[in-house]
């Protein structure tokens, strides 16, 4: 019975294939990301990545004792399952549980790294993790912005990167079908698989790039959020309730607080109590009618004629005016004492 059983589990190889093939399809899907579709395959990946990770543990098949060349051609390539699993965890689409799945992601790239690293796979350097990341915090600290050669550095550096991974895409290409149909030999295996565990050196450097910017941001949304929600909060509390500092109350009630009193009521307290005895300035006025209206811009409009009016005559009277000194010169009626 238990022999039965054995044969019905899954094995290695099986769950390892099943897992890269799905990670294959969710990568060139066309369905949205969050279509059931895409989402179904990324759960049973992860599922069956776990089990293979898993298996691995029991196993005991690799070991960081031992070099890189003492593995066999045929299990190089189940190192490739923590990045294969941060892969999948990337493609989990659940908004309120995205940091969740971003730190559980850099987990899996940072333990493939990590191997990578342990066998001496490629030359490269280690991302910084959450301790040693704290520890350089306080020499980091000083440098409010990043100096103008380390951003060039690292923009050579995804550059070399990129370059290497399309290299690499291109020789995995030409050594896949001999591969995979069981015609390489040992050599060829070996090398196509290393290939391979090159490749996703690069790809997991940039996605944990990619993580820590993303993580920071929701971060800083969340602290942005519990900021507004706390001033909220404060400017719901009821207003504090003016009082006086002095040093006894005798001396309050004898030379009083040394500044005029305290507001005893609100502006809108004060409008109400003397709206109510019709004290107010606009009250008793009677207000205007439409009537009214009419008959006041009536009368400005009559006002109006008759000012132009007005200035019609007085121009009329002054154009004669002028007109008849023109033809009767200074003295030109006094003739009569001329010599």
């Amino acid at each position: 019975m238990a022999a039965e059983d054995e044969l019905q589990l899954p094995r290695l190889p099986e769950l390892f294939e099943t897992g890269k093939q799905l990670l294959d399809e969710v990568e060139v899907a066309t369905e949205p990301a969050g279509s059931r579709i895409v989402q179904e395959k990324v759960f049973k990946g992860l599922d069956l990545l776990e089990k293979a990770a898993e298996m691995l543990s029991q196993l005991d098949l690799f070991s960081r004792n031992e070099d890189l060349e003492e593995i066999a051609s045929t299990d190089l390539k189940y190192l490739l399952v923590p990045a294969f699993q941060g892969a999948l965890t990337m493609k989990q689409v659940n908004p309120s549980k995205r940091l969740d799945h971003l730190q559980r992601a850099r987990e899996h790239f940072m333990n493939y790294l990590t191997q990578c690293h342990c066998y001496h796979v490629a030359e490269f350097e280690l991302p910084k993790t959450k301790n040693n990341s704290a520890e350089n915090h306080t020499a980091n600290s000083s440098m409010a912005y990043p100096s103008l050669v380390a951003m060039a550095s690292q923009r050579q550096a995804k550059i070399e990167r990129y370059k290497q991974k399309k290299e690499l895409e291109h020789r995995l290409s030409a050594m896949k079908s001999a591969v995979e149909s069981g015609q390489a030999d040992d050599e060829r295996v070996r090398e196509y698989y290393h290939l391979h565990l090159q490749r996703w050196i690069d790809i997991s450097l940039e996605e944990i790039e990619s993580i820590d910017q993303e993580i920071k941001i929701l971060r800083e949304r969340d602290s942005s959020r519990e900021a507004s929600t706390s001033n909220s909060s404060r400017q719901e509390r009821p207003p504090v309730k003016p009082f006086i500092l002095t040093r006894n109350t005798a001396q309050a009630k004898v030379f009083g607080a040394g500044y005029p009193s305290l507001a005893t009521m609100t502006v809108s307290d004060w409008y109400e109590q003397h709206r109510k005895y019709g004290a107010l300035p606009d009250q008793g006025i009677a207000k205007a009618t439409p009537e009214k209206f009419r008959k006041a811009a009536q009368q400005q409009e009559e006002q109006e004629e008759k000012e132009e009016e007005d200035d019609e005559q007085t121009l009329h009277r002054a154009r004669e005016w002028d007109d008849w000194k023109d033809t009767h010169p200074r003295g030109y009626g006094n003739r009569q004492n001329m010599g």
